[in-house]
């Protein structure tokens, strides 16, 4: 008889040798089993743990007070009343092969039990042992968790939204609908919050990470203390996999240098098939399979991430089941879409533009989604919309050329997310077709935060010119416009659509104070536990609730500590108190929740809300010094009990109330890592960090290095740099890339030409792309086989953002080329794309002249590539000005 009891400690260890005669076998904590030897007698094991005679009859089931030798007993204190709740659960023979059992989980790895078995000096004398394998508890469902990206609350269908989204839709039918889940209001504090339990402060996210700063809440490390759920389940026996986008690896780590510590592999995830960074093209983007560059759109047209990102989970899923069939998976499922660049697949764009859903404009059709969740029971029926901003243009103020523009942009957009949704779907289908479904809990977080205003007033067909403070005419922007969402484009939407796509709230993303920030559609589905089918919750509820609603829903204890670290307590509440339908109007047990990011701050309690009123327009780049972060805000109240859209301001009636909510904000931040609050850009900005680059002015390569992040790589904006290559051309002449860095949506190359039949061959040439707006070219004479020597030199003429200057190409010790450009790019190059030495992985600097295939590897010998910069040139008022301006890019990065 095998039974099972709940101890402190793990391992098997021997029976202490107290004075007591009878009670000397053996406990192991890890199979939690006491075992028998001779001469035992059952009431000196109760005493020796302290469990009444009777009590340990009961627990045990025994008719008499005899025990056998080898016999395994229960012996932990309360077992029979608690049914052995918390006791790890065993299957199989302890130490045969197919043991199994589960852990306490409050030492994380747990520690090996101690071997079961006996050694003697002969094999054949001995009793061989098998640690057991640890499993989750037999009731533990799988866990597939998604978050969409940029998505507000009003976009999809399922939240009033007019872009159907049947994947979220199916989720909320078979399960529950949330109306007040709430986020940070940017990307990567969201994702800390998430998968830490934490709130974003605590987890070091307090802002975006190309902003971070040098304090606990604002650094961007998720500390050693904030265990992620993925470690979590991983050392409890969950197969843990992340697909989509990473942006909680600290943008310095993110290179093939590492540290790795905090890449999801690093994070408890055994499998990671995503990109690293705010956002990525669709068609080409920085692709990693756990810590490895890869690029499968390479030679593959009409490859797409949003449906590879699927066919790999697919796969995954597939396999696991496959190889082992009773382990369950947690699969965290984050696709790019709905963040810019909105990259849809024509298929997709033409379903969504035939439906004609946006043609009657942004007030339109925030007049019918907010029709939508009222007819939908989203919003009461006496909620009020809030009212059009002052700031943003009336859609029939618009000319036709505008309006026709802005049409295409809403319906690419609403096409990526017709399509991101269509791919969830064949995930959650495939879930079904491996006979998982009713053992899959299923949670579907539309968006991250609100929808995104950093297009601009007019959107933009290249999301690198707004990081760079370039907005494009209307006009202009038709030179793309029957090309808009494919890979020729990085496209982004006019900021009042996003004011729209949150409907029925005030302001977008960035914006913490408000909901048009913050709320975000929930749906939750885990059939035969999720009963209330179609069900509608108006609990308040935040992103940090979802850590302990799943431990809650798998059994699974939070720990006490991590590899040797003791752990902050998890900050969220379980949400499973609302899956009945008895609890449909419970009251919610998330009772304060404060909101920071960027100086803007909000705090909830009780049903009550009190909030600053930003002072900077997220669809604009301000250059303007921002106001006194304590001093210099107005504060708005609302009840939201009675006014769920915050609409009617009450502070100007309860000023008592206002200052007991604000009172409740200052210690929340105290608590949680918030202090000290800014709102500043300078000490941003100018904070030293850790750097792969800083201070370096000199960078040597050789051979072929490809996959290198901007962070990583030299950074020759602003300031004189030179270009030197010394190669060796093969016989019958060479081509290919030297040295690259961005693509065709901005950046520089260094080359030797492709030519065209046979002309125009191995010519050296250097090519400098502003923003896809304008090319320069410099070009040499066609190279013989041997070595030579290549120089690009640029002197910066003036000193400020996007000052021009001249270059020379120099081959061999003689000028070949000279010219002038009269503006370079002001603040980066894209992001998404990679320093490469020896081929090009992404997309080609080059448009039409010198035009070639990626990855156009060079077909010599790279002996020796250098790059030497100088100084950043600013004048005084620019040095001032430069952080406002990368504080805004950072924002819009995220």
């Amino acid at each position: 008889m095998v039974i099972v009891a709940c101890l402190a400690a793990a391992g098997v260890q021997a029976a202490d040798q107290g004075p007591r005669h009878h009670a000397k076998g053996q406990y192991e904590t890890v199979t939690a089993t006491y075992t028998a030897v001779e001469g035992d007698e059952l009431i000196a094991i109760g005493e020796r743990f302290e469990v009444p005679l009777e009590s340990l009859k009961a627990q045990n089931k025994l008719t008499s007070d005899e025990v056998t030798v080898g016999q395994k007993l229960v012996v932990a204190t309360g077992a029979a009343e608690t049914g052995l709740a918390s006791a790890p659960q065993i299957t199989g023979v302890p130490g045969s092969p197919s043991a199994t059992t589960t852990i306490s989980g409050n030492q994380l790895p747990p520690p090996d039990p101690k071997f079961g078995g006996v050694i003697k000096e002969k094999a054949t004398e001995s009793k061989a042992w098998w640690p057991p394998r640890i499993v989750p508890p037999k009731s533990a469902p799988n866990v597939l968790l998604i978050m969409t990206d940029d998505s507000g609350f009003g976009a999809p269908s399922t939240f009033g939204g007019v872009v159907p989204t049947p994947a979220l839709d199916r989720i909320a039918n078979n399960g529950l609908r949330y109306t007040q889940f709430h986020s940070t209001s940017l990307c990567s504090p969201t994702r800390a919050a998430l998968i830490t339990g934490r709130n974003h402060h605590v987890a070091g996210f307090g802002v975006v990470g190309e902003a971070a700063t040098g304090f606990p809440g604002y650094d961007s490390i998720i500390k050693k203390d904030a265990g992620t759920i993925g470690t979590i389940l991983k050392e409890n026996g969950y197969a843990t996999s992340w697909f989509g986008k990473d942006h909680n690896t600290p943008f310095y780590q993110a290179s093939q240098a590492g540290p790795f510590g905090q890449w999801p592999t690093g994070m408890g995830f055994d499998y990671f098939y995503g990109f690293i960074g705010g956002d990525t093209s669709q068609w080409q983007p920085n692709l990693f399979r756990n810590t490895t560059a890869i690029y499968p759109f390479q030679g593959n047209p009409g490859w797409n991430l949003t449906t590879a990102m699927a066919d790999d989970a697919i796969q995954y899923m597939k396999q696991l089941k496959e190889i082992a069939p009773d382990k369950p998976f947690f699969v965290y499922y984050v696709p790019g879409g709905t963040h810019a660049p909105h990259h849809p697949t024509p298929e997709w764009i033409k379903k969504i533009s035939d439906l004609r859903l946006f043609d009657g404009g942004w007030n339109k059709i925030r007049e019918t989604i907010f029709a939508n969740q009222k007819r939908l029971g989203i919003m009461p029926t006496d909620a009020k919309l809030t009212p059009w901003p002052k700031e943003l243009p009336e859609w029939d103020s618009l000319s036709f050329e505008e309006k026709k523009l802005f049409i295409k942009q809403a319906d690419v957009f609403g096409a990526y997310l017709a399509y991101t949704d269509h791919e969830i779907g064949r995930v959650i289908q495939a879930v079904e077709d491996l006979g998982e479904l009713n053992n899959t809990l299923i949670i579907y977080i539309a968006g991250d935060n609100g929808a995104s205003a950093e297009g601009m007033l007019n959107g933009t067909p290249n999301e690198f010119t707004t990081f760079n403070g370039i907005a494009v005419p209307v006009k202009d922007q038709f030179l793309w416009y029957e090309f808009w969402g494919s890979d020729r484009t990085f496209p982004h939407f006019a900021a009042p659509w996003a004011w729209a796509m949150d409907t029925p709230f005030k302001w977008t993303k960035q914006v913490a104070s408000h909901f048009g920030g913050t709320s975000q559609g929930l749906a939750m589905s885990w059939p035969g536990h999720i009963t209330d089918m179609g069900g509608i919750r108006r609990q308040f509820h935040h992103v940090i609730d979802i850590v302990p609603t799943l431990l809650e829903a798998t059994g699974i204890e939070a720990p006490e500590t991590i590899n040797g670290i003791q752990q902050r307590p998890i900050e969220g509440v379980s949400m499973t108190y609302t899956w009945d339908k008895a609890n449909a109007d419970a009251p919610t047990k998330h009772k304060t929740q404060y909101f920071e990011m960027l100086g803007n701050r909000a705090i909830y309690h009780d049903g009550w809300v009190a909030a600053t009123t930003p002072v900077t327009l997220p669809w604009e780049l301000s250059h303007a010094t921002p106001p006194d972060v304590i001093t210099g805000y107005k504060w708005e109240l609302y009840d939201i009990n009675k006014d769920p859209t915050e609409f009617d301001d009450l502070a100007g009636k309860m000023p008592d109330k206002l200052k007991e909510m604000q009172e409740i904000f200052y210690a929340q931040a105290r608590k949680y890592d918030v202090l000290p609050l800014d709102n500043s850009t300078l000490a941003r900005f100018l904070t030293p960090r850790p750097s792969a680059t800083a201070g370096r002015t000199k960078f040597t390569y050789s051979g072929t290095l490809t996959g290198v992040p901007a962070s990583a790589a030299p950074n020759i904006l602003e300031k004189d740099y030179t270009i030197t290559a010394e190669i060796t051309v093969p016989e019958g002449g060479g081509e290919g890339m030297i040295v690259t860095q961005g693509g065709r949506f901005g950046g520089y190359a260094l080359m030797l030409s492709k030519g065209l039949m046979g002309l125009r061959h191995g010519k050296p040439v250097f090519i400098y792309n502003l923003l896809d707006l304008k090319r320069t070219l410099w070009e040499g004479p066609e190279l013989p086989p041997g070595k030579h020597t290549l120089v690009f030199d640029f002197k910066i003429e003036g000193v400020g953002f996007g000052k021009g200057g001249t270059g020379r190409l120099i081959v061999d010790g003689q000028e070949v080329d000279k010219k002038a450009m009269e503006h370079t790019t002001p603040i980066l190059f894209p992001e998404n794309e990679d320093f490469d030495v020896g081929m090009d992985t992404r997309t080609g600097v080059a448009l039409v002249e010198y035009r070639y295939d990626v990855p156009f590897a060079f077909t010599g010998v790279i002996d020796k590539l250098t790059f030497d910069l100088g100084p950043e040139q600013y004048t005084e008022a620019e040095k001032k000005l430069l952080p406002a301006i990368r504080d805004q890019v950072a924002r819009a990065k995220d």
